[in-house]
């Protein structure tokens, strides 16, 4: 018989047992596991999850600022960009983790387990630090997809401490990993020569890299269509169309989930100002509509990442506090028809409360709106999550 071939190094044998031991770290020799893959996949994802940590901060304190922080209205679409970069950097951080993770993992069998206390803390820090980013990718990603069943708890404030985690995991590994960073990404790196060079005929090491980015750059064309509008045609896998819903404009919730369609229809129905005011109002729609009327450009802008804009027409909610007699500089709660909602009421700052394009409108696109939308009125204004315009408005209390 002639002698079989060599198919390349076998994983080694236990001599007492018999058995396949663990492999070790020297027995993974492809290009794609050395340094240099590893550290630019790493600054890569290092980017993508500052860009989402910074804009994942800006979402998190528009819908719970703390007393400290008054977010101005203006520019009017900051959080329209500042969501849709969240979700992109986001989208495109998953192949990029997934690549990463695959590049890194033959370290796991390297020996000694543990070399010194900084290894330790090394070693430790990756728990949280691929836990978390794999908890924030994919809650994100189902979230954006508005499957909320494999989550059990509210997802933004999960999320929002997860990220806090996270990134003071990826702060202590970043500290841990600079100078093999530095030198896999040095012009003298003893990776560039073996960038041609592949296990067994598969991918190189720069067409591993541009797979990997590629299939990202894919990943996020095809979900930001549903936003930016050039790209509209290519948002294969973009979960909302934005001309999809009641009048041509999408909707999250809709009248009959939050179970007020006969209550927005109540003849009966009036909008209420109260709390620290000289005179306190109750107006129907019909004496709304009789006031004077303001048309503003607004898009709406939600935390999946999607975004549209209409011309909403209604009036400003500064002209019905002058008419209440509101002293100036007062924040405004705003009370929604829907009674179970977690976002059936928001707060309007004082800043937000004295913009002129901030309105109680009572038309989306020169049409009456649809109860889907909030008939009677609703709230919209300029740099705000579209969960804090609230629908089916019915009371605001000076503050």
């Amino acid at each position: 018989m002639g002698r079989s071939r060599d198919r390349g190094p076998r994983p080694p044998v236990s001599r007492w047992s018999g058995r396949l031991a663990p492999p070790r770290r020297e027995s993974f020799t492809s290009v794609l596991h050395r340094e240099r893959v590893a550290a630019v996949l790493g600054l890569a994802l290092g980017v993508c999850f500052a860009v989402s940590f910074a804009t994942g901060l800006v979402s998190y304190t528009l819908q719970r600022p703390p007393s400290w922080v008054t977010w101005p209205p203006r520019p009017a679409g900051f959080y329209r960009i500042s969501q849709g970069l969240h979700v992109a950097a986001g989208t495109a951080a998953v192949p990029l983790l997934l690549a990463k993770l695959w590049s890194v993992y033959p370290h796991l069998w390297g020996r000694p387990v543990v070399r010194d206390a900084a290894h330790l803390v090394e070693r430790v820090s990756l728990v949280p630090l691929v836990g978390g980013s794999l908890f924030l990718l994919f809650t994100g990603t189902i979230n954006v997809a508005r499957w909320y069943s494999p989550m059990p708890f509210f997802f933004t404030v999960a999320h929002h401490w997860v990220a806090w985690i996270t990134i003071g995991a990826l702060v202590v590994h970043i500290g841990a990993k600079a100078s093999v960073t530095r030198r896999a990404l040095s012009p003298r790196s003893p990776d560039l020569t073996l960038a041609g060079e592949a296990l067994g005929g598969g991918l190189g090491r720069r067409s591993f890299l541009a797979t990997v980015f590629a299939s990202s750059a894919v990943l996020v064309a095809t979900t930001v269509g549903q936003t930016v509008r050039p790209l509209r045609r290519l948002g294969l896998l973009a979960p909302r169309d934005p001309d999809l819903g009641p009048q041509g404009f999408p909707v999250n919730r809709s009248a009959v989930e939050a179970a007020v369609v006969d209550a927005a229809r109540d003849p009966g129905w009036r909008l209420v100002v109260d709390g620290r005011v000289e005179r306190p109002l109750q107006l129907t729609r019909s004496e709304l509509a009789a006031l004077a009327q303001h048309r503003a450009t607004l898009p709406i802008a939600c935390v999946e990442g999607w975004s549209a804009s209409a011309t909403w027409t209604g009036v400003r909610v500064r002209d019905l506090l002058d008419a209440a007699g509101a002293a100036p500089g007062a924040d405004v709660l705003v009370d929604s028809l829907e009674r179970a909602g977690l976002y059936r009421r928001s707060t309007l700052n004082r800043l937000q409360a004295a913009d002129p394009d901030t309105l109680l409108a009572l038309q989306l696109d020169g049409e009456v709106l649809d109860v889907d939308h909030g008939y009677p009125v609703r709230l919209i204004a300029p740099n705000r999550p579209g969960v804090l315009c609230t629908k089916w408005v019915t009371h605001l209390e000076v503050l």
